[in-house]
């Protein structure tokens, strides 16, 4: 018997008992949706921290101030302005590890143009910050030391502020009013998203870092600033800026051995890379998960395959007698067992695409279908109808002609 006179047969017995073989599809169709599912709302959270981490920038060094102690009582972290842009200055120009550095001051504020109104974060920045954020400015211009030297009332807002308060406008060259202080807008931010945190960071608006400080947000003592953004040369490099960072600012501060540090230094990107690695972990895992339907899918398989060898036991007699071979009889078997959950497969893999982009309409939540998801369900699927389809197949090929002609 050849290969195609084995699937006619096969179609042929599946389609005498339609609703068995859709119910013996069921679990096959729902274990190959579900994993498809699974992977791509595993795939979607891999995006989300992956982009999270592009935004940040590549090899990013956050220095904040620390906890301080002043008449035996001591202050939260940052409460205290410890870092200096003499710091800032100290870090970008004397460590061979480090690319660049930026100070900034950080504060909200009520924006106004014309008759709308925004409340906002201010941020108080040096041309460097956005070349280490890999923030491009896609209208207008950035910063130039000039800005900062001469506290130049300019600013650059991101595409949430430039929304709520310009609408379709073009906002360059446009005069806005922060603390009632006017300023010209000279750029808009490229959309970045949200933080990790769940922040928008396109509710900004920066401004240069000197303005910030003697116009707006002022600050509690001379020449200090909020934190300190630093950049290493490369990933590789990174850990070692981190330690430079540290042993300058040591010095700089007067910190000695054991003595607790007035400031904190942050590696953002093993932060949000041990974010990622977890959300690969959950993703596995919920594929995991997912992958036991597809067990009691072939279970049922070879359950309703073992039932159809009974019935037809009187059948299979009767085959042999007119001379099949006990591999013609394995392979009919379990041709039908292949048939039944290619069939599921391809079901399950439309209903989990479509499920897929379901999840992203309703929850809003990003999914990633991937060719390398669809075609492992589909290989999966049919490796299941063959490891749960033999044996089913082996009994029914090894049974004896002259009983199962006696079969009643």
């Amino acid at each position: 018997m050849d290969l195609l006179m084995c699937l006619r047969i096969s179609l042929r017995a599946l389609r005498s008992n339609k609703m068995r073989s859709f119910l013996t599809m069921l679990g096959i169709i729902i274990g190959i949706a579900a994993v498809i599912i699974m992977i791509a709302i595993g795939s979607g959270a891999r995006k989300i921290i992956s982009d999270q981490i592009a935004s940040i920038g590549s090899n990013i060094i956050l220095v904040i101030p620390g906890t301080t102690t002043a008449g035996g009582l001591r202050a939260g972290a940052g409460t205290t302005p410890t870092l200096t842009q003499d710091d800032a200055k100290a870090v970008n120009t004397e460590l061979p590890s480090v690319l660049r550095a930026a100070p900034s001051v950080r504060g909200t504020a009520q924006v106004v143009y014309g008759n709308m109104n925004w409340s906002t974060i201010i941020m108080g920045i040096t041309p460097e910050f956005l070349d280490i954020r890999t923030w491009p400015v896609v209208e207008g211009r950035e910063f130039s030391p000039s800005d900062v030297e001469g506290a130049t009332k300019n600013c650059i807002i991101g595409q949430t502020v430039a929304e709520n308060l310009f609408g379709s406008d073009d906002p360059i060259g446009k005069s806005i009013r922060i603390k009632r202080v006017p300023f010209t807008v000279v750029g808009l931010l490229e959309e970045k998203g949200q933080s990790a945190q769940g922040s928008d960071q396109d509710d900004i608006i920066l401004v240069p870092l000197s303005t910030a400080q003697r116009k707006i947000l002022g600050a509690q003592f001379p020449n200090t600033v909020g934190s300190i953004l630093v950049q290493a040369r490369s990933k590789e490099l990174l850990s070692q800026a981190q330690e430079e960072v540290t042993t300058l600012l040591d010095q700089r501060h007067r910190i000695g051995p054991g003595k607790e540090r007035d400031y904190s230094v942050r590696n953002l990107s093993e932060i949000l890379a041990a974010s990622e690695q977890s959300s690969r972990v959950m993703s596995i895992l919920l594929g995991a998960v997912a992958s036991i339907s597809l067990v009691v899918g072939g279970i049922g398989i070879m359950n309703i395959m073992l039932v159809s060898v009974t019935e037809r036991t009187r059948e299979i007699g009767i085959r042999m007698a007119i001379g099949a071979k006990q591999g013609d009889i394995l392979l009919q078997f379990l041709t039908e067992a292949v048939l039944l959950t290619l069939f599921g497969g391809i079901i399950g893999m439309v209903i989990g695409v479509a499920g897929a982009q379901l999840v992203t309409t309703f929850f809003d939540w990003p999914t990633l279908i991937s060719a390398r998801a669809i075609l492992l369900s589909f290989g999966f699927s049919a490796g299941v109808g063959i490891f749960f389809g033999f044996y089913p197949a082996r009994k029914a090929a090894s049974l004896n002609p002259i009983e199962a002609l006696r079969y009643e």
